[in-house]
């Protein structure tokens, strides 16, 4: 695919899109090969080649998303929801660019807004928490022409800052410019979650598009077989102080693990091999199923993949902008609970211990299949970056080592629930990115797929998603007597749960009395006969001094980053309080609720 920025001809994109290792890998590219630019290193010679090569990754980002957005058949198509648990897609036109600005703003490197009517709607997305959490939430929706009049401004604010900030190499954590690098990678983040909407999106709302085309092969699903692989240690992580490429908060620290040999499936578990689950009854058959997995069973009333389109007769794939014939011998997407009944049932039907692979794991098979990152100047060693398909391709056309598809095609689910490497530090400017994943709920998916991009390429990228979520997303299995060793992660337990509801709403905790609400009592006292308009409560937890301030203010906002103890006071007795204290406000809009924006996973879910 090739995207021409605005204001660069195509020999200037075809120069820069190599991403300009060194000034010489520039001079020697073929100009014949255009590639969608790699993330930029962040060290070099030439202030203003880097300068120049920033300003091009950022120009042809906006342009590759913007022109997604172009298989949308009509302005309609903008403003129906392509699935229940998220905005319609103008809020994620219009989201991309807003997180520019909020971070140009955080960093000071601004200090205006564009449009903040625009900037409160689009700020903060959905994370369902369960596939029933629905969004019931009504916006004054802008028109796409507003929105696409919006992204012009930031676009040339952004460009200004390129163009006029000094620039010292190497770019680091703390750098003015790492928030530009932030906003780029964000943008490409959204490239590949918009494109999942829009496969989902009802068929009648997207049209086909030239650069948006999908693999046209398909043959024979081979039979699949087990490689060995010798145990080995694998090192992860990085550091603040010397990292070459743009990185997310949970990549960074240290982790290592000694792996034991196991067996792993050489080919990702195709359409057809998923086939022999469905017409065994896989997806009746409640053993095969962990609990959480049968609850999202029972609600949705899945019978196949998602993708899977029933047509006379026949089997045919969902793919972006169209449904095809079934192309068996590519690999199968399905979330986590599919992948791991699959599992359950060939161990099951073989006699075998067989799962899901660890992230660890996925580490090891990285390395014996001696993979790279994605080169600067020449295609992909699988179906990654956008260098060959829209889609997804056979199972069979990207060998890497003994194996196939270790990256690239689609992203591969493991056993992992994601966690924070020793060393583990949010970045001042997002540091929610992560964190309210460390729930033991949203398990990491590696390798990338065919629209994984920039920093999703690297080795070093940690995503992870609920684990009833879709995206371009399949699996490979392991064969081992080893029992997947999951790191512990406690940002939001059971445990943690209770006590902060017993702290907030019961009368006393070790002997002291209610807390939160002596801190509110205290808050309403000092305003004394002041008018009480408007309070703000960081940090609000589950909202006990919340509630206590709505009584005597009108308007109170509480703000807090723990997302199960949003959940946690609507289905329990927060609820219940708010109804007896704070009912004419919350009728009336007064008393609300605010979150912050949660990439779900890693793989920004908003």
């Amino acid at each position: 695919m090739t995207f021409i920025p605005i204001g660069y001809d195509l020999k200037s994109l075809r120069r820069y899109n190599t991403g300009q290792r060194t000034e010489q890998s520039v001079k020697n590219y073929d100009m014949s090969q255009p590639l969608f630019q790699r993330t930029p290193l962040l060290d070099g010679d030439d202030v203003n080649l880097k300068r120049e090569e920033i300003r091009t990754y950022f120009h042809s980002t906006l342009d590759c998303y913007e022109q997604l957005f172009e298989t949308l058949r009509n302005d309609a198509a903008y403003y129906k929801k392509p699935i229940t648990l998220r905005h319609p897609l103008i809020f994620y036109l219009g989201h991309t660019a807003t997180f520019f600005v909020n971070k140009l703003i955080l960093a000071g490197l601004i200090t205006e807004r564009i449009n903040p009517r625009l900037e409160s709607i689009f700020a903060v997305g959905v994370d369902e928490m369960s596939w029933d959490d629905l969004d019931s939430t009504h916006y004054d929706w802008p028109t796409v022409e507003e929105v696409r009049v919006y992204r012009k401004t930031m676009r040339n604010w952004v460009d200004k800052l390129i163009v006029t900030m000094p620039l010292t190499l190497p770019i680091t954590w703390e750098s003015p410019w790492w928030p530009i690098l932030m906003g780029i990678e964000h943008e490409r983040i959204h490239l590949e979650t918009s494109s999942v909407l829009i496969r989902q999106h009802a068929i009648e709302f997207v049209q086909p598009h030239r650069e948006w085309q999908p693999c046209r092969k398909s043959g024979i699903a081979p039979s699949n077989e087990l490689i060995p692989v010798a145990a080995g240690t694998v090192a992860i992580g990085k550091s603040k102080t010397d990292a070459t490429h743009y990185g997310w908060d949970n990549e960074y620290g240290t982790h290592s693990a000694d792996i034991p040999a196991f067996r792993a499936s050489k080919y990702l578990v195709s359409n057809q091999e998923f086939l022999f689950f469905v017409e065994a009854n896989g997806y009746n058959t409640e053993s095969y199923w962990q609990e959480e997995g049968r609850a999202w069973k029972k609600f949705t009333q899945a019978e196949h993949p998602t993708f899977w389109v029933a047509k006379d007769g026949a089997w045919c794939l969902r793919v972006m902008t169209e449904e095809i014939p079934m192309p068996w011998d590519w690999p199968v997407e399905v979330n986590y609970h599919e992948a791991k009944a699959f599992c359950n049932w060939k161990a099951v039907t073989t006699g075998q211990p067989v799962r899901l692979p660890t992230e660890d794991e996925w580490y090891r098979l990285y390395d014996v299949a001696q993979l790279s990152e994605v080169p600067f100047d020449a295609m992909a060693a699988g179906n990654l970056h956008l260098d060959y398909y829209a889609s997804s391709c056979p199972v069979t056309e990207f060998p890497q080592g003994e194996f196939f598809d270790i990256v690239g095609n689609v992203w591969q689910w493991t056993e992992t629930p994601t966690y924070p490497f020793a060393g583990f530090d949010v970045h001042p400017l997002y540091d929610d990115f992560t964190t309210p994943t460390f729930d033991n709920q949203h398990n990491l998916i590696k390798g990338g797929s065919w629209v994984a991009c920039g920093n999703e390429t690297l080795r070093s990228a940690r995503y992870a998603f609920r684990r009833h979520f879709f995206q371009h997303a399949g699996f490979r299995y392991v064969v081992t007597d080893t029992p997947a060793i999951l790191q512990s992660s406690s940002y939001e337990t059971d445990k943690l749960l209770s006590e902060y509801a017993e702290f907030h709403y019961g009368d006393t905790y070790f002997n002291v009395p209610n807390f939160p609400k002596a801190l509110a009592d205290i808050a309403i006292t000092a305003m004394g006969d002041r008018p009480k308009r408007t309070a703000l409560d960081l940090g609000c937890a589950s909202g006990r001094s919340t509630f206590e301030l709505a009584r005597a203010f009108d308007h109170v906002t509480g703000i807090d980053f723990f997302r199960a103890l949003y959940r946690s006071r609507r289905s329990t007795g927060a609820a219940r309080y708010v109804a007896l204290h704070a009912d004419r406000r919350r009728r009336t809009g007064i008393l609300q609720r605010t979150h912050t924006e949660q990439p779900g996973a890693g793989c920004d879910q908003t």
